[in-house]
């Protein structure tokens, strides 16, 4: 599954379900944790199996459900899990237990034995934290890791995760380096966490290719206008297609060779296995 750009919707504003889908967003995210208000969880629970029985399938719908500990995501799961969503996006989720406890829950609902992957955000707990290499316990049962830079500076009563130029501070810097490594122990989509000003793209099209350049998959998005910068931060370009295909040419006819030369620049294993994952990435 290819998933550039994630975009979050309020599971209470059904009307947005529909322009959110037609976003360009690789997936939409129905959300029944945070932008939801307790009062209205119920009315978001039937909104989001409403989409999910009506959903063409042309975008993914994924549900974020209310975390391990909060006594909702049990009804959370009854509600969307007979409509068979793309994806389960796990808030808070420490380590792969988390995983594992939010499967346990789902035969007892779905008994086909067909059960959506989950996105856990892993890093929205100090335990989180350090629970982030057990996911390459969880296989098939992940699609991708994400993390989060709100919760976490709450918990610990930091006075906030990013400098006065919108960068993260060492701490969450930090964090965010080992999501990604993390993810890709586990062999799992790398998906970076939500640029929070939807009126600054030029700090989102620096944030994204960032994101790229270090070896992360996707993003979450927050708003429809992100997801275009989004979706051509993660999208190989012409030449990063035409280089890869060069390589991997190359290798394919000379397949007993240590080291090569293309276009002048000599290229070696990494080089190889950089250009498959960016052929991979565009579905070459």
């Amino acid at each position: 599954m290819n998933l550039r750009s994630l975009l979050f919707v309020p599971a209470d504003r059904p009307e947005r379900f529909a322009k959110a889908a037609g976003s360009g967003a690789d997936a939409i995210i129905i959300d029944l944790e945070d932008s939801v208000s307790l009062s209205n969880k119920e009315m978001g629970r039937e909104a989001a199996a409403n989409w999910l029985q009506q959903n063409d399938g042309t975008v993914k719908s994924f549900v974020r459900v209310n975390p391990m500990g909060s006594g909702m995501t049990l009804a959370d799961l009854e509600a969307v899990l007979p409509h068979m969503p793309d994806g389960i996006v796990l808030p808070k989720a420490e380590g792969a237990a988390s995983v594992q406890w939010l499967r346990s829950l789902m035969p007892a609902i779905r008994a086909s034995g067909e059960f959506p992957s989950i996105l856990p955000i892993a890093t929205e707990t100090p335990r989180g934290v350090f629970e982030l290499g057990s996911f390459g316990q969880c296989g098939n049962d992940i699609m991708g890791i994400s993390w989060g830079a709100e919760d976490l500076p709450a918990a610990i009563g930091a006075a906030t995760s990013r400098e006065a130029d919108g960068r993260y501070t060492p701490p969450y810097e930090m964090v965010r380096s080992l999501c990604l490594f993390a993810s890709h122990s586990a062999g799992a989509a790398a998906i970076d966490t939500v640029f929070p000003n939807i009126k600054d793209e030029d700090g989102l099209t620096a944030y994204a290719a960032r994101a790229a350049r270090d070896g992360f998959t996707g993003m979450m998005a927050i708003h429809p206008a992100q997801v275009a910068i989004i979706n051509k931060a993660f999208t190989p370009t012409k030449e990063q297609l035409e280089k890869a295909i060069a390589i991997v040419e190359a290798f394919t006819t000379n397949p007993n060779a240590g080291v090569l030369q293309v276009d002048g620049q000599m290229v070696d294993a990494p080089h190889l296995k950089a250009a498959q994952k960016i052929l991979e990435r565009a579905k070459l």
